[in-house]
């Protein structure tokens, strides 16, 4: 039987979202990743669906719920109801396709305006089987990602390259954030004391009202 020192069996649950405009390969991503499976033929995601997938990280027990989220217009409004909660967040795009980087700035935005600094983010320039089309430079991508505190990863669900170390980086610095804020909590409830507040002063009419009538 497994002792339950410190940290031996801790698990944690983490939730993810991709985003990213349709047609990037979000799909095919998370599909290769959680299942190592790919499909040549594009398949839309209508709406959003959820995969999870389990690691196990340095004796840390993972659970991630892998939300991959369609990308059409029409959609974007329910974008909020998706990735609200959310602790890490893959923004996709298309090398071949400089709109859809451009897009990821938009979310980028969204996300930081609706949950902080809270959530880890990722960035994937995907599709790197296509590198002789590319239309985003690396250079360009990668110091956008560093300027919003993003990881940027040069990934391809079809070669199944850069998907593995993704996902194991975005969790190890949800684990870390956690972990920090956990610490924060309970250094912050150490150092908490109770505040009575003791009014020490007699008691004083204001302003010789009629409660206050005859005192002298």
């Amino acid at each position: 039987m497994a002792a339950a020192g410190p940290g031996s069996a801790k698990s944690y649950n983490f939730k993810v979202v991709l985003l990213g405009e349709g047609c990037v390969g979000k799909t095919s991503v998370v599909l290769r990743y959680v299942e190592n499976k790919f499909n040549e033929k594009h398949i839309s995601t209508l709406q959003a669906s959820f995969l999870t997938k389990k690691l196990n990280i340095g004796g840390k027990r993972v659970n991630i719920a892998i939300w991959d989220t369609a990308g059409q217009e029409r959609f974007h409004a329910l974008g909020p109801i998706y990735y609200r909660d959310s602790n890490g967040a893959i923004l996709t795009y298309d090398i071949t396709d400089e709109d859809s980087f451009q897009k990821v700035k938009n979310w980028v935005k969204e996300l930081k305006k609706m949950l902080g600094n809270d959530i880890c983010l990722c960035i994937a320039g995907n599709k790197i089987d296509l590198e002789k089309d590319r239309n985003v430079p690396v250079a360009e991508a990668e110091a956008y990602a560093a300027s919003v505190g993003a990881k940027h990863f040069h990934t391809t669900a079809k070669l199944n390259k850069g998907i593995e170390e993704m996902f194991l980086d975005l969790s190890k610095r949800m684990i870390e954030r956690q972990s920090e804020e956990s610490r924060g909590t309970s250094s912050a409830r150490t150092q908490r004391k109770t505040v009575t507040i003791v009014d020490d002063e007699p008691q004083q009419s204001s302003g010789g009202g009629c409660c206050g009538g005859g005192s002298s």
